[in-house]
């Protein structure tokens, strides 16, 4: 066997949560002149082991987007017990990115590919007066929201559906259906309501959009019919606004 391939085989394989707040970062991704969670987890991954780290993660929150179960895997070489290096990890992290659980999986394990369903929350406060506390997790929406009707149209999306008109504008994806296995809206505290929904995958922005969208119909200026129109016209210019980044969550990662 090469070298090359008795270096790989050595290296025992790593799973990884984590929950952070994106307000500071250029959302998961490394990119160039800019600060992701992906870059400063894998730099203080590399000090603890003393090699360089590539996370792979389950799915790219953008930038502004939060997470309480963002799941990734990397391989290593150390020998450092898990919960050791788990311990050091967040001795180095900064604040606002935790590290919640790192175990040894087997070697096939892949964040990414094996993930069966995510699940994202968008939390909006709809109140007169805009919180002081949390507000960089709610988007605050002061006109009151009808919210009987955005429940069943959010309801109306559940099943496999070409979700081209909740995408990103100028999105290459080739294939834009998604099956949505659940949604759900609730009223959470007072003047706060969330809305969940789980996927086997999401589009860039697709749950912005959709949220956007149905604040049209929770504002009275789209019907429950046209937003049937949105989804089966294939057309982000059909859609509502792309709701701020802020109020999104990634709430789980499901295997």
């Amino acid at each position: 066997m090469a070298n090359g391939e008795t270096a790989k085989w050595s290296k025992r394989n790593y799973k990884l949560v984590l929950e952070y707040d994106g307000t500071n970062y250029h959302g998961w991704q490394r990119q160039k002149g800019v600060l992701t969670i992906q870059e400063v987890v894998e730099t203080r991954l590399a000090i603890m082991t003393q090699a360089p780290i590539r996370l792979i993660g389950a799915g790219r929150t953008d930038a502004g987007v939060h997470a309480r179960g963002q799941v990734a895997n990397f391989l290593s070489g150390s020998r450092v017990r898990p919960e050791n290096l788990l311990r050091g990890l967040n001795s180095l992290l900064p604040d606002d990115i935790v590290a919640l659980e790192l175990n040894q999986v087997s070697l096939d394990f892949h964040a990414r590919f094996h993930a069966l369903s995510k699940v994202y929350e968008y939390r909006i406060h709809n109140g007169p007066v805009a919180p002081a506390l949390g507000r960089q997790y709610d988007w605050h929406i002061s006109q009151p929201l009808s919210w009987g009707p955005m429940g069943r149209c959010l309801k109306l999306l559940e099943g496999r559906h070409d979700f081209a008109s909740f995408q990103a504008a100028g999105s290459s994806v080739r294939n834009s259906e998604r099956e949505i296995f659940s949604t759900r809206i609730a009223s959470a505290a007072n003047h706060l309501w969330v809305i969940s929904i789980e996927a086997n995958g999401f589009l860039r922005h697709m749950v912005r959009n959709i949220v956007g969208t149905l604040v049209e119909v929770g504002r009275g200026k789209l019907s429950e019919e046209g937003f049937i129109e949105v989804l089966t016209a294939r057309d982000r210019k059909q859609a509502g606004m792309t709701a701020p980044a802020r109020g999104l969550c990634l709430m789980e990662v499901r295997y």
